[in-house]
C-alpha cells in the first residue's frame, strides 16, 4: 500500500506540466516508475492521482459490482469519466490533460495534497476555500471519524 502524507505547494506551467516537489517524488520513489492515473474527484473540484497500484485495487472493488443494476453502471460511468493513465516525462514532470484542468479550476498555483494513497490536486485557491470552509467544524468532525475507534493499537 502507498502511504502518501504530505502537502505541497507548486506551480502549473502554461501546457498543464507540473514539477514534482522532490519531498513527493521521495514518496513516491517505490511507484514512481509504475504510472499513474488521473480523474475527477468524486466529491470536490479537484483531480485525484492515484499510483497505478493503487487504481488496481480501485478497480477491483469496482469490478464486483453488478452490471445488470443500472444504478451500477451509471456509478462506473461518472466514476471513469474522464479517466487518463499519466507518466513523468524525462524532466520529472507530470502532464495533466486540459479537461481535466478546466474541471477542477486548475490554473497555475497547485496544491498536492496526501489522501493516503492518492493525491489530490487542487488549484490552490479552492483548496484554501474547501480547507478553511465555515460550514465545517473540525472538532466535531474529527470526533465523529475518529473519536469511536474501538482498536487498542
Amino acid at each position: 500500500m502507498t502511504n502518501l502524507t504530505y502537502t505541497y505547494e507548486c506551480k502549473a506551467d502554461s501546457k498543464g506540466r507540473v514539477m514534482l516537489p522532490g519531498g513527493l517524488k521521495k514518496e513516491l520513489t517505490p511507484v514512481l516508475n509504475n504510472g499513474f492515473v488521473i480523474k475527477k474527484s468524486v466529491f470536490y473540484k479537484c483531480l485525484e492521482l492515484y499510483p497505478n497500484n493503487e487504481w488496481e485495487k480501485e478497480m477491483a472493488k469496482i469490478d464486483k459490482l453488478n452490471r445488470f443494476v443500472r444504478r451500477n453502471v451509471d456509478f462506473i460511468r461518472k466514476f471513469m469519466a474522464g479517466v487518463r493513465p499519466v507518466n513523468l516525462d524525462n524532466n520529472g514532470r507530470l502532464n495533466m490533460p486540459n479537461e481535466l484542468m478546466a474541471f477542477a479550476g486548475i490554473q497555475k498555483n497547485i496544491v498536492l495534497t496526501s489522501q493516503i494513497n492518492k493525491i489530490e490536486i487542487w488549484d490552490k485557491e479552492n483548496y484554501e476555500k474547501a480547507i478553511s470552509a465555515d460550514e465545517i467544524d473540525f472538532g466535531t468532525l474529527a470526533e465523529e471519524v475518529m473519536g469511536n475507534d474501538k482498536t487498542d493499537d
